[in-house]
């Protein structure tokens, strides 16, 4: 058969009978028929369909007319369900009143985040990480979205996970909901040949198709069992919805780390090749594991972040939907008059709340491509080093112009022990040949410098090695205060062009906070002993206004 000779006739009979209801069914199977051999190229048949009975739906007042072009409305979504997921979200509710629909009053808003999750189903994306306010609806849509990778994937085992046990336990019963309530949901007309074979309330899991060892669906808390009782399959989706559970918790570098920590490995370690993610949570902090995501992806292509705030540039709500089910721009704006700016800007505006207690935000630092100008450098390292508890030894290698500007060309930044470091900074040394090391004394660092400094002369290589106590009467974070109008000037190297290492002991001094715990301090405070070097020590050097 020749489709599109013989739907472009059907076209012109139609433009000549707009009313004849069976001339738009004989189109509907034609396109059909073309979308099970030549999916692409019936797409816009189907879409350009879909428009035309709604239209005529809302020009036309006869009862009966109304019902056929519905029907046909109807049968585009339902072809399309299976692999369009807006196409899905339509038809799953069509049976619901308007006003007592999830999607469809929504889906003005959220058709950017709907095109996310089906760029992440088609492969497109790797990773999917959204935020959004509080009760618009982003976790029913991912709920949405699980159920229809399910029926599309029945053999493929999903994961979903939270901060805790009520947070999944709901998941898995409206993921339940939405697979056995035939009167409210129409998943079963979309996925009439999948059935369900086993379901367990008590260990949150679902099976399609036949029974699994890694269920179709399982729900389980990061606090639960997951080593071994949970996998993400090929083609299949690891699904975090607010790990973080609250601006208490996102304030506490220990349990912020936990979490990150078992984010590694309890969750990111059970997904095969091919499995995908999708991260859902408020934005308490920019080392939250959703920050620390986006910060290490920052750029590629297959990850992507998703934040649609409350009220846009205007100052006008992005969530005042249909039916008066979201909210208002006043309500909103009361919102905000109500609330301290950090929980607006956390909860509401997608815009992470430690930000604003950042010493060293990222955007407020100065940088350069790796390359140095050409000049005759003053080079001085100063080393702050580590004796257990998590810490790092912190060595950043700074490279100072005539006119005083300084380069962090290079760090040393290693939890190694001493037969790890020693050897590092003796190697570090000979590739930058520094006029002075300065090390931190307290703690036995005096004993430590003594090392390098045998260690250096035993391979020929010489440097001013020097030793000096922090002071007693002032904090860490006292110290590095006093000195960040000083590091606020030094030039570090780019994203594009650092090493892991440089970009470990970046992020560590970007997310360091004036007002709250501090889990680990040792890069801003190695740039603060810098400072006091450049500025007030033995290797003073003159900051000159240049003339330019």
């Amino acid at each position: 058969m020749n489709y599109e000779e013989t739907l472009k006739n059907i076209k012109c009979f139609i433009d000549k009978q707009p009313n004849d209801a069976s001339a738009y069914q004989d189109y509907f199977e034609i396109a059909r028929s073309l979308y099970g051999e030549d999916r692409d190229s019936a797409i816009e048949k189907v879409l350009w369909l879909r428009k035309e009975t709604e239209r005529k739906v809302r020009e036309l007042e006869n009862g009966i007319a109304i019902s056929k072009f519905f029907e046909i409305n109807k049968k585009t979504y339902l072809l399309m369900a299976k692999d369009d997921f807006d196409s899905y979200c339509v038809y799953l509710e069509w049976n619901r009143e308007k006003t007592r629909r999830f999607y469809v009053p929504r889906r003005r808003v959220l058709r950017p985040l709907v095109q996310d999750l089906q760029d992440l189903n088609d492969g497109k994306l790797d990773f999917l990480g959204v935020s959004l306010p509080p009760r618009v609806g982003k976790s029913t849509l991912c709920i949405f979205f699980m159920t229809w990778i399910m029926g599309k994937r029945p053999e493929v085992a999903n994961v979903m996970s939270g901060h805790s046990d009520k947070l999944t336990d709901g998941f898995y019963r409206e993921v339940m909901n939405i697979l056995t309530d035939k009167s409210t949901y129409l998943w079963g007309d979309v996925f009439p040949d999948v059935e369900i074979v086993d379901n367990s309330a008590k260990n949150e899991t679902v099976d399609l198709m036949r029974k699994k060892r890694f269920p179709t669906f399982t729900a389980r808390s990061i606090g639960g069992t997951l080593t071994g009782a949970v996998e993400v399959g090929t083609g299949g989706c690891l699904y975090v919805d607010d790990l973080v559970e609250d601006l208490e918790e996102s304030l506490n570098p220990v349990r912020l780390q936990a979490k990150y920590d078992a984010y590694l490995n309890q969750l990111k370690d059970r997904k095969k090749d091919g499995a995908f993610e999708l991260m859902v949570g408020t934005r308490w902090n920019v080392a939250d594991p959703l920050g620390r995501i986006e910060e290490q992806y920052s750029g590629n292509p297959r990850y992507r972040f998703r934040v649609i705030p409350a009220l846009d540039e205007n100052g006008e709500s992005n969530f005042d939907y249909q039916y008066g089910l979201g909210f208002t721009t006043g309500y909103y704006k009361d919102m905000k008059a109500s609330i301290d700016d950090a929980t607006w800007s956390a909860k509401y505006q997608g815009k992470p709340y430690v930000r604003e207690g950042l010493l060293f935000p990222a955007e407020a630092l100065r940088y350069y491509n790796g390359v140095l100008p050409e000049s005759d450098f003053y080079k001085v390292a100063v080393c702050d080093v580590a004796w257990g508890g998590g810490d790092s030894l912190s060595m950043p290698f700074a490279y100072v112009t005539g006119d005083g500007d300084v380069y962090i060309h290079d760090v040393i930044f290693s939890k190694g022990s001493k037969d790890i470091t020693q050897p590092m900074i003796v190697n570090r040394t000979k590739e930058h040949s520094p006029h002075k090391e300065r090390f931190e004394a307290n703690n036995g660092g005096g004993e430590f410098a003594a090392d390098v400094d045998r260690q250096l002369s035993s391979v020929g290589v010489r440097t001013n090695i020097t030793t000096q106590r922090a002071p007693n009467n002032q904090s860490k974070v006292g110290r590095i205060i006093q000195y960040s109008p000083e590091i606020k000037r030094f030039y570090f190297v780019d994203k594009e062009h650092r090493t892991p290492e440089y970009d470990e002991f970046m992020r560590e001094v970007c997310t360091f906070s004036q007002t709250g715990k501090n889990l680990h301090d040792d890069a801003p405070d190695s740039l603060a002993m810098l400072a006091d070097e450049l500025y007030h020590g033995s290797a003073q050097v003159e900051v000159r206004k240049r003339a330019f």
